[in-house]
């Protein structure tokens, strides 16, 4: 059973919070902001229900055709992933979970024959927690106590220390460490110990994520999830990593700086038989290339000169993994289009498109990213994203940027970016609409007297009133109340032709 399956069994508000239980390390934290969100909406509704939900019993197929079939619990169909960020979520909010219901949900996983082990530390975490009573074994499992005995003789010599730690009340404060980002500096060594004790099954984990590989056992299917989980999924796990720009490079790659150098320097059109060696960065790692870039002082070509390196890597290297050429597209354009103070050359357009062209998703996250973050976005980066929106991205990535706009606070030029990505019509689902006008709504204060925030408004009516539903409209509604600009009448008389869902 995929994903989309599972998903369909939630109904509503709930199916939405669900789906925020997919993403990565984060997803308890994502999962709450949108409950907070859902609560402001209707306060009425009981988290009981969602825990109803998982424990109601689903008939499964364990095997090929001749196995019995199978009934269970609809938890132990979800991925290890959405089980542990389940878990974190009640942690977090455990005082508005009836405690019955809880257990109900904690007896259900415990079903399970084969628990991850972030589930299992959870899982007697929050039984800790509900029933008020000590466990009867510690959290960290004998492999995490051997490495940690052996880690405290390295550091002083001693196993004392932790012989005197390894009784149940600081093997408490080891667990409060887990569940919180803050606290003690007890707590925080705490979290360390911990977290060795699982790494290597997260280390696995990570890596399957970032090369959407499915984990073992679960349906965590890339294809099989919707957009909106998807975009959620690039924007969680496609950031760019954190490099160690003082590792030393391998003996043919400086061999190839110097013939790149040279490269930059010359004069003349470049001919084939000199572009070979800009194929060493088919073999480059972030790492790599992240040295490589900093070596070439990519950022300071002349314009002819960038223009002309930019066009034979979209050419010559279509290729590239996702984290070298954000790591190029950084080093080669990032600086450039922050410093812009009038509009961009036609050459540096033309540079930008290139790469837009053969990396789009390295493009959102490592240019159009960091400019529609910053507090004070110019006319210049503003006209450059609105090219590149309607020249270079197609829906998928119209989508994504959108979505990165609806994580932070906007600005005023911003908002011409946003209605460029509105004017475009994107295909957007329920979920993502929903989002948009709680942003519309919380921006709405900051923005009574602007004529780009209500051109972008109307945009919105116009062309998505199909999913305008009551709700909505009663939100929209008092926003309209508070504008300033000659369009509010406008405005008002769009929303009221809208029929209620």
């Amino acid at each position: 059973m995929n994903a989309g399956q599972l998903l369909s069994r939630f109904d509503g508000q709930w199916k939405l919070l669900a789906r925020s239980l997919f993403f990565g390390v984060s997803g308890a934290h994502r999962t709450l902001e949108v409950f907070k969100r859902q609560q402001r909406a209707t306060p009425d509704r009981s988290l009981s229900d969602l825990i109803e939900t998982l424990c109601r019993d689903e008939i499964t197929y364990p095997g090929g055709n001749g196995q019995p079939l199978t009934v269970k619990p609809l938890v132990l169909l979800f991925p290890p992933l959405f089980k542990q960020n389940l878990l974190a979520f009640i942690f977090l909010i455990h005082s508005r979970f009836p405690k019955a219901a809880i257990l109900h949900l904690l007896r259900c996983l415990d079903l399970d024959p084969c628990p991850s082990l972030w589930v299992a530390v959870w899982t007697k975490q929050l039984k800790r927690i509900i029933m008020g009573c000590p466990l009867e074994e510690p959290l960290y499992s004998p492999a995490c106590a051997q490495r940690l005995t052996a880690l405290s003789r390295r550091v002083g010599g001693e196993t004392g220390w932790w012989d005197e730690c390894s009784g149940l009340q600081v093997e408490e404060a080891q667990t409060a460490a887990v569940l919180s980002e803050t606290g003690s500096q007890k707590k925080r060594k705490a979290h360390f110990d911990i977290l060795n004790d699982e790494n290597e099954e997260m280390q696995q984990e990570k890596k399957r994520m970032k090369t959407n590989e499915p984990i073992d056992g679960q349906v965590h299917d890339q294809d099989c999830l919707p957009e909106h989980m998807k975009m959620a999924e690039e924007l969680e796990t496609d950031a760019p990593e954190q490099v160690n720009t003082h590792e030393p490079l391998p003996e043919h790659m400086k061999a190839s700086v110097l013939q790149i150098k040279e490269l930059l320097k010359s004069p003349t059109e470049w001919d084939n038989c000199s572009l070979d060696v800009l194929k060493v960065l088919n073999d480059c790692n972030a790492t790599q290339a992240e040295v490589l870039c900093g070596q070439l002082n990519l950022s300071d070509l002349a314009e002819h000169t960038l223009i002309q390196i930019c066009g034979r890597i979209s050419v010559l290297l279509p290729d590239l993994s996702f984290s070298t050429a954000a790591t190029l597209i950084k080093n080669l354009l990032l600086q450039r289009v922050l410093s812009l103070t009038e509009p961009p050359s036609r050459c540096l357009v033309s540079a930008v498109t290139s790469l837009c062209s053969s990396y789009p998703r390295s493009m959102c996250h490592a240019l159009i990213g960091p400019l529609i973050e910053q507090d004070n976005m110019g006319s210049a980066q503003a006209e450059l994203l609105n090219k590149l929106i309607e020249g270079c991205l197609d829906t998928h990535y119209r989508l994504l940027v959108l979505q990165m706009t609806l994580k932070i606070s906007w600005s005023e030029m911003l908002l011409s970016v946003i209605h460029s990505l509105l004017d475009s019509k994107p295909d957007l689902n329920e979920e993502l609409f929903t989002l948009l006008i709680e942003q519309l709504v919380n921006q709405t204060p900051l923005f009574t007297k602007s004529v780009r925030f209500a051109k972008m408004m109307l945009t919105t009516l116009t062309k998505y009133g199909n999913l305008v539903n009551a709700s909505h409209k009663h939100s929209l509604s008092d926003c309209l109340m508070l504008n300033e600009t000659f369009l509010k009448k406008a405005l008002q008389a769009v929303l009221k032709r809208i029929p209620d869902a």
